[in-house]
């Protein structure tokens, strides 16, 4: 008996899968690096430039803007979930807390357009909608646990969490090479404003002439 050949329509029907899949994958690693700098005001056009890849190509793998953004968070947003149930589950919950804050501000300060992730609303997006709500469950019984604790202000509120978020946006856009320092900077300070004791240490500040350069390069970067 004669040993099969694949025929050419087969052949090409394989190598166009390939091919999909490699667009797929290019596209997701163009959007990750052009949000994580630009954020998610970023438009389709631009990451299609950046995947060497037609608008066309785009739209065909991802035919809305959600449906991408999605399969480019999934990974962070499943590492926000996870990390807020361990923060629940720690022994401290005031330790918990603030390992929790700092991890997330962390991921932020890696990402541009994380932070905007977390308040949006993926009804279309099932699995990342789920991340999102677990993750936001942990924390809200994190923040009854802390408080049971004596270590969180009582007036502490899960909303205290996006406005830190979006003050640290501010700070990561507008110190330029100092942003690392100022961020966490921000960061350990707030953490102490949340708890009801001052005793955690804080890093230490940038330095002024840090800032300043940092400050400089980038009113020169937004100015093109």
């Amino acid at each position: 008996m004669e040993p099969s050949h694949e025929s050419s329509v087969c052949k090409r029907a394989r190598r166009l899968r390939s091919d999909a899949e490699q667009n797929r994958d290019r596209i997701i690693e163009a959007a990750r690096k052009v949000y994580r700098h630009e954020g998610l005001s970023a438009s389709m056009a631009c990451i299609a430039r950046t995947a060497g890849v037609g608008i066309a190509t785009l739209f065909r793998r991802f035919p809305n803007r959600t449906e991408l953004i999605a399969a480019v968070f999934e990974d962070a947003m499943e590492q926000n979930r996870a990390a807020a149930i361990a923060a629940r589950d720690a022994e401290s919950a005031w330790d918990g807390f603030r390992g929790y804050i700092e991890q997330l501000c962390g991921l932020q300060a890696d990402n541009r357009g994380f932070a905007e992730v977390l308040t949006m609303n993926f009804g279309s997006a099932k699995n990342l909608e789920r991340m999102r709500q677990e993750a936001f469950e942990a924390f809200t019984d994190l923040i009854g646990r802390a408080k049971r604790e004596g270590r969180l202000r009582e007036d502490f509120s899960s909303e205290d969490l996006p406005i830190l978020l979006m003050a640290n946006a501010g700070v990561l856009g507008a110190a330029g090479d100092a942003a690392p320092a100022a961020s966490k900077r921000l960061v350990s300070q707030m953490i102490r404003a949340f708890s009801e004791s001052d005793s955690d240490a804080l890093p230490p500040a940038p330095s002024p002439k840090e800032l300043l350069r940092g400050m400089v390069r980038q009113r020169w970067a937004a100015r093109g």
